[in-house]
């Protein structure tokens, strides 16, 4: 079995769910119907500097909020779908829109919606608090949970391996 960091050369876009992976998973319903997520900031810096050096992000995501969309808008994530009731027809098309070969992209998902695409990527990985189901088919599971940094760190583990991590660039945001 080749070990996760060498897969991580290949590759150039990542994708991730939102609840459980950009957030903590905990959805605060306020009385206006409007759901609050809480996300992590170094998560969200990881998230536009990856951006800013050329990869492709997107959020595949089965929840529907207009806070997601203004929170990746916010950091220059264009590719945001939400509202998927089948997270692989979604990733097909993404592959396909991106001109992606599976084995360059990074998923990063935390339950059962996820199972599928995180078995067609170059590299899997979840939260520390994924689903069990999640754990036992992914190439690495982070130290950290969902909306706890761990976007941060397949992002900055791939970005380091490939050289482009801590360049003049990152001090701006």
């Amino acid at each position: 079995m080749i070990n996760y960091k060498e897969k991580l050369h290949k590759i150039k876009a990542f994708v991730f769910d939102y609840d459980g992976v950009l957030s903590d998973g905990f959805i605060w319903m306020l009385d206006d119907k409007q759901a609050v997520r809480c996300a992590n900031v170094k998560d969200g810096y990881a998230l536009q500097y990856a951006i800013k050096k050329g990869y492709i992000v997107a959020v595949i995501s089965g929840a529907t909020s207009t806070s997601i969309n203004n929170r990746m808008s916010q950091l220059g994530v264009t590719q945001v779908h939400t509202g998927c009731a089948n997270k692989m027809d979604t990733y097909q098309q993404f592959l396909k829109a991106n001109r992606l070969q599976p084995d360059e992209v990074a998923v990063m998902g935390d339950d059962i919606p996820d199972y599928h695409i995180l078995q067609h990527c170059g590299v899997s990985a979840c939260p520390a608090d994924a689903a069990t189901e999640i754990k036992e088919i992914v190439d690495y599971i982070s130290i950290f949970g969902g909306g706890q940094g761990c976007v941060r760190d397949i992002i900055e583990q791939t970005l380091r391996l490939q050289g482009q991590w801590f360049h003049a660039d990152a001090v701006n945001w």
